[in-house]
């Protein structure tokens, strides 16, 4: 096994496993786990003998959301673009990844961790696992999420689920659509290691063309859409005031500007 910053990559049997590995944070998109992201993708793309890729989370999350402490070290708007364009360039460069990436979700999938589901091809979820959109309540927007959820849930599912900003339970996840399938808990990795066998029974090209059909209405101004919705939100009163009261524990009080 290998560490990659705050990931762990292991191949075996053409699967590779990939698996979240900052559970002090439970696995938050911190740069460490994006930066190891990206490397165990290059190691996934370039072995010829792995065929499927299964992301995980170690502990009990999979993964919740943005490292919020890190936010406060964006102090200008080109902080704020830099950042947001690096987040977006991961989930895209998950869609484009010409191998099939299961999510295998054991726990809480908030806001980034949502968005890396809706980065994967194919979700299965632990019954204890929680999906949710918490970024309004910090004064955000899931730039990624925001165009994905209305195609995948219709309007009115979709914006329910993010103008609440309440997690919804794997149950509820699958049977709206939003992810593939849910297993007992004690089922996730041999459910995620079954379905990515049956993967390899197909042709590669055949399901490397599939990958690219789903994925090819996705996208198109969501990067200039997140950067901009980004770098506006940062600039608000209501964002400072919705970071400060997630990191102390209160309620925020949010003024509309």
């Amino acid at each position: 096994m290998q560490q990659l910053d705050q990931v762990l990559y292991e191949a075996k049997d053409g699967i590779a496993y990939v698996t979240l590995n900052y559970e002090e944070r439970l696995n938050a998109l911190s740069h460490g786990i994006r930066k190891g992201l990206r490397s165990a993708m290059d190691l996934v793309e370039q072995d010829e003998q792995v065929r499927v890729m299964i992301l995980t989370g170690a502990g009990r999350a999979f993964c919740a959301g943005g490292d919020i402490s890190g936010f406060q070290q964006i102090k200008t708007m080109v902080d704020v673009e830099r950042f947001a364009r690096d987040v977006m360039t991961l989930f895209n460069r998950m869609e484009k990844l010409p191998k099939p990436i299961i999510a295998a979700v054991s726990g809480l999938a908030l806001g980034g961790g949502l968005e890396l589901c809706l980065a994967s091809d194919i979700v299965i979820a632990s019954d204890k696992a929680k999906f949710g959109v918490p970024e309004p309540r910090i004064g955000l927007v899931p730039g990624f999420a925001i165009g994905r959820l209305f195609d995948l849930l219709g309007r009115n599912k979709a914006s329910y689920l993010m103008m609440t900003a309440e997690p919804i339970s794997a149950e509820e996840a699958e049977r709206i659509g939003l992810i593939s399938l849910v297993v007992p808990h004690d089922q996730l990795m041999g459910k995620a290691v079954e379905v990515a066998k049956k993967i390899m029974e197909s042709a590669p090209l055949a399901v490397s063309l599939l990958k690219t059909a789903a994925n090819r209405e996705l996208g198109g101004d969501d990067m200039v859409f997140c950067i901009e919705a980004t770098a506006k939100l940062f600039a608000t009163e209501d964002q400072k005031e919705g970071m400060d009261a997630f990191l102390n524990k209160r309620k925020p009080n949010f003024k509309g500007h």
